[in-house]
């Protein structure tokens, strides 16, 4: 349910997406997705999510507050809302309209790379993106593709195929993100985002297995505390829970769709025993990693 801190910015987490939208095209738990919407409720005045939220405006327009920054959105533009940041003072047209699609963080983090690390250094900055038309046919043919599954389960072979569709949806989007950058490189960015960007490419490179925060500090030449502070001011996380979004999201992936035993998923992911393995994955997911295959169905 939707919870209330002692600031009273109201907390909107995954599971309470339901309750906010009922006729959703598509829930597995971490992945939402929405059309049609006409209208945005008025749950609150303000609120932080704690999720990672895409928005395509499809008619009308939109206008709202993105920590206390604010932003106009008219047809064929394009939101994305990163997670913790506060929203308010959300208003619309008559004539809105709307396609919502809500991912967990480390869903998110799965989606990126080295190739797409400046789209997305980009939206931190600018979270509204102004698309032309063949951009959003585009978009919309890939979600097209989602509800055509949902209408045929014949036809649909599994959480992984919807993910690997909205995975080409999400490198699409960050692609043509690309096209309407106007940056010359490192040089027009400041040294916390040269050293945050250069951060996230490393997570990008090194597959998740290194879990220390000093060894990345390290190899970017600033101290631990520097780096935390860094990611404190870009995503408002630590660098420790930034690495443990990543590794999490590899372990569930491997846990989820490979073969590989659960022995061999600890070796590959660094630990150096099942015991300290377990113990990881019951502190993060809540269930051991045996447990977690069987929650999810793995391997039916």
């Amino acid at each position: 349910m939707l919870s209330m801190q002692q600031d009273r910015i109201t907390q909107l987490d995954l599971n309470d997406v339901p309750e906010v939208y009922h006729n959703l095209k598509y829930n597995d738990g971490e992945i939402y997705f929405a059309d049609n919407i006409t209208s945005i409720p008025g749950l609150m005045k303000q609120f932080q999510v704690n999720f990672i939220a895409y928005v395509m405006v499809l008619d009308g327009s939109l206008s709202l507050e993105l920590n206390a920054v604010p932003y106009q959105l008219k047809k064929n533009c394009s939101l994305i809302v990163d997670r913790k940041m506060v929203i308010n003072n959300v208003q619309h047209s008559e004539n809105f309209r709307c396609l919502i699609c809500v991912i967990s963080t480390d869903v998110g983090f799965s989606f990126i790379n080295k190739s797409l690390m400046q789209s997305i250094m980009h939206i931190l900055a600018n979270p509204v993106i102004e698309m032309g038309q063949n951009e959003v046919d585009l978009l919309l043919k890939y979600y097209e593709l989602l509800v055509f599954k949902m209408d045929h389960p014949e036809m649909n072979f599994g959480r992984e195929t919807v993910r690997d569709i909205i995975r080409c949806f999400a490198y699409d989007l960050l692609s043509n993100i690309n096209k309407h950058l106007h940056q010359d490189g490192d040089d027009m960015l400041r040294q916390g985002d040269r050293i945050y960007r250069r951060f996230m490419l490393l997570l990008a490179d090194n597959t998740s297995v290194n879990r220390s925060v000093k060894s990345y500090a390290d190899e970017l030449c600033v101290s631990p505390k520097y780096l935390t502070s860094v990611c404190r001011k870009h995503s408002q996380l630590t660098a420790s829970e930034i690495i443990a979004t990543s590794v999490v999201s590899r372990i569930k992936q491997l846990l989820l769709y490979s073969d590989l035993s659960i022995k061999e998923i600890a070796s590959e992911m660094g630990f150096d025993n099942l015991s300290f393995f377990g113990k990881y994955v019951r502190k993060h997911l809540g269930l051991s990693p045996n447990h977690y295959r069987k929650a999810n169905n793995y391997g039916q």
